[in-house]
């Protein structure tokens, strides 16, 4: 269990750390938007420390990026989600589970390319419509084009 979390972590870090690259600031500069210390932030995105819901919202409002995302990454609202859901429910998030881990356990990956593979297959969950059957859903993934997959991820940022 410990290494998952540690893993857990590393993700949550390795993907604060390209979002604050995405968002062209420096370590320093989201220190000073979180009111946070630079040494904590360093910490945090070498997966070194756990940060707390309100360092989290902190940081996502810095990085402009939903609190959602950042505490999904976290590892906390899947914990929240499927308290109270029915079977169905519960069986997709722990097929969604699932997928993270084995991106997360792929040692062919650095974290910030994990952490990067987690953020796109949540985005495409998120966006996904809902389909009626397989079938469906064939046809429909047939049609995406890089380039609707590319404004959907830019539009997602």
């Amino acid at each position: 269990m410990t290494d998952l979390w540690d893993a857990q972590r590393e993700a949550l870090g390795a993907f604060i750390r390209e979002q604050r690259k995405r968002a062209n600031l420096s370590l320093r500069q989201l220190a000073e938007l979180t009111s946070l210390s630079n040494p904590y932030l360093s910490q945090v995105e070498r997966g070194l420390h756990q940060p707390s819901v309100r360092v989290l919202k902190a940081i996502s409002d810095a990085l402009n990026v939903s609190a959602e995302t950042l505490m999904a990454q976290a590892g906390l609202i899947d914990a929240i989600a499927t308290t109270g859901t029915d079977a169905k429910k519960d069986t997709e998030a722990s097929a969604d589970r699932d997928t993270e881990d084995a991106i997360r356990a792929d040692q062919r990956l650095g974290d910030e390319q994990k952490a990067a593979l987690i953020a796109v297959y949540r985005s495409m969950l998120g966006s996904a419509p809902a389909k009626d059957s397989a079938k469906d859903s064939a046809k429909d993934n047939a049609k995406v084009s890089a380039k609707d997959i590319a404004k959907d991820s830019a539009e997602d940022t």
